[in-house]
Parts: C-alpha cells; sequence; structure tokens
C-alpha cells in the first residue's frame, strides 16, 4: 500500500510539494500516517530541495521521528536547512549516544555551534561520550538509563519508577548500585511483582554475568554478549562505577555494523559508512578501484613464473593450469571462512589454536590425498599419459597443502598484529594462492620431466 503510494507521489512531486490539487492534498494525508521510517527512506531519495520542501511541512512531532529514522548522511542534510529552533527540537528529541555518532561527523566550528543548542544536561554527556573512541564500549553505550540502589525496598522501587517512567525507556533488566554508584547486581522487572513490597533489593539481586570496561572494543563485547545470551549489559569505568547499558537495540546495530564490515573485507574493499548512493561515485571508484589495481600486478606475478619455464611446461601441462589455481583458490577461500568463524565464536583461540593448527594439518594431508588422486584420474582420463598424470596430481596435492596451511594461519597471525583476520579472506588470499599455484605447479613440472 505504502509503496504504491510512494510511487504515486513521485509521478509528480512538485504538485505534491505545491500541495495546490485535492489529490495532491489526499496523498499528503496518507504520507504523514506512514511510518517514519518509512517516510526517512522515501525522504533519503530525493534531492536536497525536494527533501527540504517536504521535511518542513511535516508536524512536530513527525519531523523528530523522520530525523531519528533518518542515516547520519541525511540527518546532516536535515540540520542544514532548517533554523536553530528546528535544530533544538530535533537534537532534543534524539538519543545522546545518537548525536554523539552525529557530532563525529562534525568539523570543529560546527561542533561548538551545534552543541550551544542542547540542553546543559545533554550537551554534558556527549561531550563525555565523545572521550571514548567510538567503537569502544563508550562509545556505543545509552546513557540515559537509571539504577536502583540496593538498599530500596521493592515498594520504594516501585514509585522510583513510576515517577520516572514518563521520562525514559523501562528495560527488563534492572542494575543495582551502591550509594557511591557502583555497580553490584542486578534485578529483572518481573522481581518486583513477585517479591515481597518490603524486602531490600540486596536480599534477592543477581550476580552479573558480564561487566563491560567502558574501553573494550565493541565487537569483544558484542560476542560476550551472545557468549552469554544477554540481552544487555552493564558499561562501568576502571573504579567500576555505572556508567550506562549496551541494549539490545545497539547489539543489533553492532551487528549489522560488523556483518556489513566484514562483507566489504572479504572482497577487499574498505568499509564506508555511508549507503551505497550516499557514497559518491568518484569515492567507490577510488575504494575498488586501488584494490584492483594492486592485486592486479600481484597476480602478474603468475605471468613472470610461466615465462621462466617456458621451456620446460609443456601445452599439454598448462591445460591442466587452471584447474589447480581454481582448486587452490577454493581451498584457501574454504579454510579461512572456517577459522574465522571460529575466532569470531570465540571457540578458536587461547590454547585451542594449536589444537585446531593439528586437525588442520591432518585435514589438509587428508584433502590432499583426495583431490590429488582425482587429479590424476581426470588427467589419465583425457591425456591416458601416466607420467603427466602423475605430475599434475601431486601438484594438485602440494597446492592443497599449502592452501589449508596458508588458509587456517594468515587469519591467526594476522589477529596476533591486531589486524583484523577479515583481510586473510577473499580477493587477497584469491590471488595470494594463484600466484602460489603456478609457482609449484611449474617447479614440480620442471624438476620431474629435467
Amino acid at each position: 500500500m505504502e509503496t504504491k503510494l510512494f510511487e504515486d507521489i513521485h509521478k509528480d512531486i512538485n504538485a505534491f510539494i505545491a500541495q495546490e490539487s485535492a489529490l495532491s492534498k489526499a496523498l499528503w494525508r496518507e504520507f504523514i500516517d506512514c511510518h517514519p521510517a518509512d517516510i526517512a527512506q522515501f525522504l533519503s531519495k530525493l534531492d536536497k530541495e525536494d527533501l527540504k520542501a517536504i521535511y518542513l511541512r511535516l508536524p512536530k512531532n513527525l519531523k523528530i521521528e523522520v530525523f531519528l529514522e533518518s542515516s547520519d548522511h541525511h540527518r546532516l542534510d536535515i540540520l542544514s536547512f532548517l533554523d536553530d529552533h528546528g535544530r533544538m527540537l530535533v537534537l532534543a528529541g534524539t538519543p545522546v549516544d545518537e548525536l554523539t555518532d552525529l557530532f563525529d561527523l562534525f568539523s570543529a566550528e560546527q561542533l561548538g555551534k551545534y552543541l550551544t543548542l542542547l540542553r546543559q544536561k545533554d550537551r554534558e554527556q556527549v561531550l563525555a561520550l565523545m572521550q571514548f573512541a567510538p567503537e569502544s564500549a563508550g562509545g556505543i553505550m545509552d546513557v540515559n538509563v537509571w539504577s536502583l540502589m540496593k538498599d530500596f525496598s521493592v515498594e520504594q522501587s516501585i514509585q522510583f519508577l513510576r515517577h520516572l517512567q514518563a521520562k525514559q525507556e523501562l528495560h527488563h533488566t534492572i542494575y543495582i548500585t551502591s550509594s557511591s554508584n557502583m555497580l553490584v547486581g542486578h534485578i529483572n522487572l518481573e522481581d518486583l511483582v513477585l517479591k515481597n513490597p518490603k524486602s531490600k533489593l540486596e536480599e534477592f539481586m543477581q550476580k552479573n554475568e558480564l561487566t563491560v570496561r567502558v574501553n573494550q572494543d565493541q565487537e569483544e563485547v558484542v560476542n560476550s554478549m551472545l557468549h552469554y545470551g544477554l540481552s544487555s549489559a552493564p558499561v562501568v569505568d576502571e573504579n567500576n562505577l555505572f556508567l550506562g547499558v549496551i541494549s539490545s537495540d545497539t547489539l543489533a546495530e553492532v551487528l549489522e555494523k560488523e556483518a556489513t564490515e566484514d562483507v566489504y573485507k572479504l572482497s577487499a574493499v574498505k568499509p564506508i559508512k555511508q549507503t551505497y548512493f550516499e557514497t559518491s561515485f568518484l569515492r567507490l571508484l577510488f575504494e575498488r578501484g586501488y584494490i584492483l589495481v594492486i592485486l592486479l600486478l600481484a597476480e602478474s606475478v603468475s605471468g613472470i613464473i610461466l615465462k621462466r619455464y617456458e621451456k620446460m611446461i609443456s601445452s599439454v601441462l598448462l591445460l591442466f593450469l587452471p584447474m589447480l589455481m581454481s582448486t587452490g583458490g577454493n581451498t584457501s577461500h574454504q579454510t579461512s571462512a572456517l577459522v574465522i568463524r571460529g575466532m569470531t565464536s570465540g571457540e578458536i583461540g587461547g590454547p585451542a589454536i594449536r589444537s585446531f593448527l593439528k586437525r588442520e594439518f591432518l585435514m589438509a594431508a587428508m584433502l590432499a590425498l583426495i583431490l590429488g588422486i582425482t587429479a590424476f584420474v581426470r588427467v589419465m582420463f583425457t591425456t591416458g599419459d601416466y607420467w603427466l598424470s602423475f605430475i599434475v596430481s601431486l601438484a594438485c596435492a602440494m597446492v592443497v597443502m599449502v592452501s589449508v596451511t596458508l588458509g587456517s594461519s594468515m587469519p591467526i597471525l594476522l589477529k596476533k598484529f591486531n589486524i583484523d583476520p577479515m583481510f586473510s579472506a577473499g580477493p587477497t588470499l584469491a590471488t595470494t594462492m594463484d600466484v602460489l599455484s603456478v609457482l609449484i605447479y611449474c617447479y614440480i613440472a620442471s624438476l620431474l620431466l629435467s
């Protein structure tokens, strides 16, 4: 229904903006009844002038909701054409942690200008959050949360919640602190219904399964939360003072962000912050082009190797080179995917790395045997030459051994040097194995034929 509505609006966007006909007015009434996320997505596809004309006509509350559903790129566009009153309106309705992410995109001059539009409390919270790295727990935590003191009774806690409920969101897990704001435990929302009204919270509060340090990397935090099956986690400083919460919404956002970055890295492309259409063509051209140029030049090493061995490698042998190159790339990619997944989940790490490498070495030997025999049969069926079949099968077995070894060890080595293991997969590893496959094949063939 909404798709049809947006299509109708697009047919004559100027008439819709002008609001001069009965049809355009009817479309407008339907338009402002849509979900803010749908409106934000529709506006993101318009040019800046049309975006401005439509956004400024939105009702006050809808402006805030659409602003919250927009990407940071379009939030900047919206702020650019609002007056100071309009900016104060949308900024006041934006959670502090999201404001911090948005303000990271501003220049020092713009930052000073927008900070003056915030309420003092919000301004202090934003400045405090900006001290932390954007991808740390402190950079993504929600500070608009409250805690209950351990000496509160159930009855006092309920009265406190009733007082604050209109101002802040109520979560299932409620964190408990001491009088000095030190984190001591948590209770669940249903405890306030099931427990005796006179009971103190410290009598039945539970120990926190996970406590996040403010400077921990967000990926490490998310992996720990998934490991313990938590939908939220408390964030503390080095003195165990309660600072905020990693909520379920933040967990989902970080998972989506990390997954998106991993897809880019697997494709040997530097992650981009904006969406595809928000990123300029020239920026995409550069990010995709320079790595492809590097890989092309690296792949040309294969030609140098072939030139070196051209007198010893017959045309018949060259027929099976693509088969070996493909086998090397497929095997290494398969292995790296397994190890990266294991490292991400925490299954492969620490003492388990030694066991993993031993197991993969055995796996490499078995795969080399299976694929070597397959290659022997394949070449024998084509040429009927036993010696040629032996050369290709031996080279294939060696390529598989190297592929599994490289695919399993490279992500671990990169992790050791604080480099994302994802960079070891995709085109980078495939190109490396292409060159090594040619080298191994040519060397074995020349050695045995000579």
